[in-house]
């Protein structure tokens, strides 16, 4: 049954520094455990189930913000959610921003195996591929998320899924799709191929143009766009692997776009492509 109601926590308690410790990667993979900072993240967390088990499993909350979002911590409750009532010090330890929002949750890893995306039979999916900034990461996957993408793919040379950071670029994404982790480049490429889905590499010094796959009407099937590295691109390996190296015209005089906003102009291009009654069109045919 759900606790009855919160209850105040020492910061020496050992919950605490069990909390504390899951800021370093090591630690999560040990307990398979991360962790959700902020209202938003914490009440995606609490509307989450995988397996049959509610994937938030306990929630530090200053006084003050159990009032403010007592809607999150009902939903806590009634998922079983393990709540503690604690001081501004003991968030301030928890959590890793500089200006904690008042709630830290604990979460259950949330990652699917790669054979499941490919089951799904994916219509969009994002693969982030040597992608090592988390802030970065998670943003993709907030883009992805939005685009309708059907799920996430982190390669093994990638950011882990659960840094802090990329839990909070998410906002509360991570919750919302299917995401992969761990899969060799190659790996993903072959089973999205054999699954039917056409991948593209997004690289601007690739030899395609975005705006020509579109006004050629080749963005309307099945797509999997690969990001790379924000700062060396893809390599030319895993660019080889790809059916097309496709890079985002830059009309202006921008050296270039970073990786989450090349993200999400690629995922949205697919997402209009794929929805548009009879493929899509250029907007300068008459």
């Amino acid at each position: 049954m759900p606790p009855a109601g919160p209850e105040l926590i020492s910061p020496r308690s050992p919950r605490v520094s069990a909390a504390r410790r899951l800021a370093r990667r090591n630690f999560r993979g040990k307990e398979r455990l991360f962790l959700a900072e902020g209202p938003q993240a914490v009440r995606e967390a609490a509307a989450h189930h995988a397996g049959g088990q509610a994937t938030l499993v306990e929630l530090f909350a200053t006084v003050e913000a159990a009032e403010r979002h007592a809607d999150v911590l009902a939903e806590a409750r009634s998922a079983g959610t393990r709540i503690h009532l604690a001081d501004e010090q003991v968030i301030e330890d928890v959590s890793t921003t500089v200006t904690p929002q008042g709630l830290v949750g604990i979460c259950r890893f949330i990652d699917v195996p790669f054979e499941r995306v490919l089951a799904a039979r994916p219509r969009l999916v994002a693969v982030l591929a040597h992608v090592r900034d988390p802030g970065n990461a998670g943003t993709v996957l907030r883009c992805a998320d939005a685009a309708g993408a059907d799920a996430v793919v982190l390669t093994d040379a990638s950011v882990d899924l659960y840094n802090p950071k990329a839990v909070r670029a998410s906002v509360g994404s991570h919750f919302h799709l299917p995401v992969a982790v761990g899969v060799p480049v190659d790996r993903a490429v072959a089973g999205l191929r054999d699954a039917g889905v056409r991948v593209l590499a997004a690289d601007g010094a690739g030899d395609d143009d975005l705006d020509a796959e579109l006004d050629a009407g080749a963005m309307g099937g099945p797509t999997a766009w690969v990001f790379g590295n924000e700062a060396w691109g893809l390599p030319e390996e895993t660019r080889a692997l790809a059916d097309a190296v496709v890079r985002v015209p830059i009309h202006g005089k921008a050296e270039s776009l970073n990786l989450a906003t090349a993200a999400a102009v690629c995922l949205y291009a697919s997402a209009r492509a794929q929805r548009a009654s009879g493929g899509c069109r250029s907007v300068t045919d008459s």
